[in-house]
Order: C-alpha cells, then structure tokens, then sequence
C-alpha cells in the first residue's frame, strides 16, 4: 500500500527556522493546518511543536485542534457558510471575514454562547478573491466595531491564492494606511495587520516587509520550505518534509503505443500519437496510487530517470525505459510532492500516513 512520511525533525527545524525569522522582525504568526486534512497525529506533531496559533478552513479540524488543547487559538480563514456559523462561533476563536451580514450573525451567535468572538477584517488588494473594497472599509468598519460580542482585532488581505497576484511592498503599505485610517476616525486600536500567507514571506526575507505589517498565516512555506517568488527552497529550510512512496504492482514490456481505436479515456483526454514510437517498446510499470489520491502532475520523482505515463483511478504509470536500476514488483519509488499533491495525498483515506 502506498503511505505519506513526515519527518518529524526536518518539520521542526523548519518551524524553528520561521519562528527566529518572525521573532527578529518582532512579527507574530499562526501555522496553517488545512494541509493536514485533520490527521489527528499530524495536528499533535503541530502543537508539540510549541504552536499557539492554528488557522484552518474547516470547521471539523478546528474541533479536532480544541479537543487535542484548548488553549491553542483557533482561525477559521474562509468566509463562513450562515448555517455553520454556530459551530464556527464554538470552535473558533478568531475568523477573517468580509460580509456584514455574516458578522452581525456571529455578533448574534456569539451573545448566545456567551462568547467574545475576535475577527479580522479581509481587505481587497488585487487577486479578487474575498475581501472588502479599500473604498468601502471605513464604511464597513463603522457598521461592524461596536457589535457585541464582537472584536475586531486585525485587518488582512490574501493574495496569490486565485489570480496569481503577488504581494508588493505597495499593496501591504496601503493595508497600513487603511489601519491607521480606522485608528484616527474611530479612536479604536486595531493590533494586526495580517499581510498574508507564505508568498509574502520573501519580501521579509529580502527587507522589504513594511514596519506596519505584524502579523502573518503561514502553512506551505512551514511544510515545504518554498521562497514562493523564486519557487525554490529557502536556505536552511527542508523541502522534503513529506515523502510518498508507492509500491510496483505490475512491471512488464509494453509497447509504446497504444494498439485499437482511440476515443477518449474517463479523464476526457485523447492520446496524441507520435508515429516516431510505432515498433518501439520499454518497461513499464504500475504503482498503487492514483487520480483519487493525487494528480500526477505534483509528483515529483526521487529517481530523475523515471517517466510519468498517465495515471487512473488507481494505478499510476510509469516508464522506466531499460529498467537499468533493476526495479522490481514489490519495490517502492519515492515521490516529493508539491503542494497540491500533498494536500490531495492527505484528503485521501487510502494513503497510510507516518511520522517518521
């Protein structure tokens, strides 16, 4: 059976890592969980670290979190759905938002359970995803400030998550502007200014963080140590933290090509025939993983050599060419995985998962 390693030490060395980085620029942080899909053992391996802080978008593995230590804060980072707002409410300590319905709901729910429910104001900054028009935060914070059992304690903005955009040291100077805008109007003490995730890192790595921006959510750089700018691993930190190996269930010589009509297979793609390859053949073989656990593409082969043919449901293949390493059925091949196919690994109940 295919299974997901985490190395316990390479996670800590780069959680330790981070943590000196945000600690010398006197920035506080929280760890993005949703990677982890809620494994209960991974969660641990988190909080064992010594975080304080977790941010998830699912409500279910913020539960997981409270039972493992209540006294971890808790982040529910997407816009909340009215019907889960009472579990959000129950679970989470703090929530980004950007609707002024959806807060007057949590203000209503929060009275009920007897809570204070802290909340960071999402601002728009250019990827169009969720977030307040800059236009518009003056009017909206005057709506929302004085709801009870309401505080708001931050102002945040996502960027890079759905059209790309990247952060600049412009976009995060004018979320400082914002804060310091609402702090004169209203006479009210705003604490954080959540620059982003794990893409804005590279501009505190390069001095270019402005002095307002205290406050970061950080999971893919924590996992696998990516200067998401330059898209390679930042020195001193891991980028194998997770390793999937999979096993050869079938190896054989096959042609090249494939023999009868072509029509197009479940994923809707039709082969693209390159005559050049009639007559030739190479060793193939299948490993027991497939699209239910992870797109091929997030693969990354350990073994340079190997070529990734097309996967199924099930089954990935691959071409080893003259098989000169000498792979046999039952040996395992060793992947490292981007981050998509990390959190697909993860979602999958057919992947074993181990600390190693």
């Amino acid at each position: 059976m295919a299974y997901l390693t985490l190395h316990r030490q390479k996670l800590t060395e780069n959680f330790e890592f981070l943590k000196g980085m945000f600690e010398k620029h006197d920035v506080s942080w929280g760890v993005v969980s949703k990677l982890f899909c809620g494994n209960r053992k991974f969660l641990k391996e988190l909080i064992q670290l010594g975080v304080r802080e977790i941010h998830d978008s699912r409500i279910s593995n913020l539960a997981k979190i409270k039972e493992i230590n209540p006294e971890v804060q808790t982040v529910y980072i997407k816009p909340v759905s009215k019907r889960n707002i009472a579990k959000m409410v129950m679970y989470a300590d703090v929530s980004l938002n950007s609707e002024l319905n959806s807060i007057r709901w949590i203000s209503e729910e929060a009275v009920k359970q007897g809570k204070i429910h802290k909340i960071i104001i999402m601002v728009e900054t250019g990827d169009l995803r969720e977030g307040v028009m800059g236009d518009h935060l003056v009017d909206f914070y005057a709506q929302v400030f004085d709801l009870p059992n309401i505080e708001i304690i931050g102002l945040g903005t996502n960027l890079n998550c759905l059209n790309g955009v990247m952060p600049s040291t412009d976009k995060l100077i004018q979320l400082s502007l914002y804060k310091q805008i609402i702090e004169l109007k209203f006479n009210k003490k705003i604490p954080w200014v959540s620059a982003g995730t794990s893409v804005t890192i590279p501009l505190m790595l390069h001095q270019q963080l402005p002095k307002g921006i205290n406050h970061f959510r950080v999971g893919e750089t924590l996992y696998f140590g990516v200067d998401l700018f330059e898209e390679k691993v930042i020195d001193g930190m891991h980028g194998d933290v997770f390793e999937l190996y999979a096993e050869i269930i079938e190896m054989q010589e096959k042609p090249l090509l494939p023999t009868g009509v072509l029509a197009a297979n479940p994923q809707g793609e039709v082969l693209e025939i390159d005559e050049n390859l009639y007559g030739k053949s190479s060793c193939r073989a299948i490993l027991d993983i497939g699209l239910l656990d992870i797109d091929p593409k997030y693969l990354i082969a350990e073994d340079g050599e190997l070529e990734i043919i097309g996967a199924s449901s099930d089954m990935l293949v691959l071409n080893l060419g003259t098989n000169p390493k000498g792979y046999a059925v039952g040996d395992t091949i060793k992947f490292d995985l981007k981050y998509m196919g990390a959190l697909g690994v993860l979602n999958s109940s057919y992947i074993d998962k181990v600390i190693v």
